[in-house]
């Protein structure tokens, strides 16, 4: 029998260096449980990854007899995993007294093994649109300076330069700098949602947290909006623009605007795909929007599961139910549907969120599941919607292949995809 190989725990000594701990192994978790990590489960850190070190909060490792115990020495640590990689686990540590709350980011665990650090990940998806090594500043800033030239008044354009290209490294919104692929169409300053972990509004008065970025302050007419999608429709290759985006609240907060510049789009060129963002609360007005002309929707859900959707979610005069018949109104018009699953391990590898799932998909009849890492601490999200741990995890891989197996025309992602990809697997089912 083959011995299975442990990579080491490793750790941060607060100065910016990390270093692996020989005496101990890696340990990973899925909620509260707390599991040995194995090189056969794990890949090597993707290139654009970042580490980071855990304030508060002491290493969890497991000694050469199997034994659990905790490291004095220095402080854990966690991958944040590059885009298109989904985490199968989460960083196993013990928080100290007064540990801070985490920022919004995602905490996977991460091990040493042969003079490189793994992570139990799995890319869930081929498309290289973010992919780090595609970006180049230097070029994104020359070009998106020149865009501002070429729209000296359209502020949609402004916006997408200055804040999320320059500002925030937004991928997307470099993309579109770089006239390639999926770009941005932020157009809602305002939200029907409370989510726990919103990156870009956090009440001050409640959250420990602070938002990731700033949100958009202004609504763009059709015009500015037009002048952003059509060019790239027509020019950029496998083009996507979508509504809804992480610098923004929720885009059916102006569903008439998006209604109005789909079909303004559309009379201009048929090219590409109008993809919409959203939490999926006002089936109505996405209806209205299909009508008009939009090709896909996403609609995020943290769990499939009701409680745990409402805790974090937080919906004002909507519930999970509207965003599921969101999801069939696509269905209805024969377009693209996806659900933005967050992913935390030890919620979404249960049992009972597994069978929640598969309703929704058996419901809804959805296309395609974006495996996205959950941003947000992990003990700070247990406690917010007061979860204990119910039900055993099983693993979120054993998830991935139980509902590939029942509902093989289920699409596994972490982008929207474009039309090659729409026409290849939409009707498998």
């Amino acid at each position: 029998m083959t011995r299975r190989i442990q990579p080491f725990a490793v750790y941060s000594d607060g100065n910016g260096n990390i270093f692996e701990n020989p005496k101990l192994f890696a340990a990973g978790r899925s909620g509260d449980k707390v599991y040995p990590l194995y090189l056969d489960e794990m890949i090597p850190l993707p290139y654009g990854s970042e580490l980071f070190e855990l304030p508060g909060r002491k290493l969890l490792g497991y000694t050469r007899k199997g034994e659990l115990i905790e490291s004095n020495n220095g402080i854990a640590c966690a991958a944040f995993i590059a885009p298109a990689h989904t985490q199968l686990s989460i960083a196993a540590w013990l928080n100290t007294p007064n540990a801070p709350v985490l920022p919004l980011y995602a905490y996977t665990a991460v091990g040493w093994y042969n003079g490189q650090f793994y992570v139990p990940a799995i890319r869930i998806d081929p498309d290289i649109r973010q992919d780090c090594e595609n970006f180049n500043q230097k070029v994104i800033i020359s070009r998106g300076k020149e865009l501002k030239k070429q729209h000296p008044n359209n502020r949609l354009i402004h916006h997408l330069v200055d804040n999320c290209a320059f500002t925030y490294l937004c991928p997307a919104a470099r993309n579109f700098v770089m006239n390639r692929w999926e770009a941005p169409l932020p157009i809602s300053p305002t939200c029907n949602a409370r989510c726990v972990g919103c990156i870009s509004k956090q009440d001050k008065d409640e959250s420990p947290v602070h938002e990731s970025q700033h949100r958009l302050t202004f609504v763009p007419s059709v015009d500015e909006i037009v002048e952003v999608a059509v060019p790239h429709l027509n020019t950029a290759p496998n083009p996507v623009v979508s509504f809804g985006q992480g610098c923004e609240g929720e885009p059916l907060m102006q569903w008439e605007l998006i209604r109005d510049s789909i079909k303004a789009i559309r009379a201009k060129t048929s090219k590409g795909i109008i993809n919409l963002n959203t939490n999926g609360s006002k089936p109505e007005a996405v209806e209205e929007l299909f009508k008009a002309g939009l090709n896909s929707i996403r609609v995020s859900m943290n769990s499939a599961q009701e409680k745990w959707y409402n805790l974090y979610i937080r919906p004002v005069n909507f519930s999970q139910a509207n965003a599921i018949e969101s999801l069939k109104i696509a269905r209805k018009y024969n377009a693209w549907s996806s659900i933005n699953y967050f992913v935390m391990p030890g919620i979404t590898d249960t049992i009972d969120e597994y069978e929640a799932l598969k309703r929704i998909i058996a419901t809804a009849k959805i296309n395609m599941i974006q495996w996205r890492n959950f941003n947000i601490d992990p003990d700070w999200l247990f406690n917010r919607i007061e979860f204990n741990g119910q039900g055993e995890p099983v693993g979120v891989k054993n998830i991935m292949n139980q509902i590939r197996k029942e509902y093989p025309w289920v699409y596994f992602g972490y982008f929207n995809p474009p039309e090659n990809i729409i026409r290849q697997y939409q009707f498998k089912q």
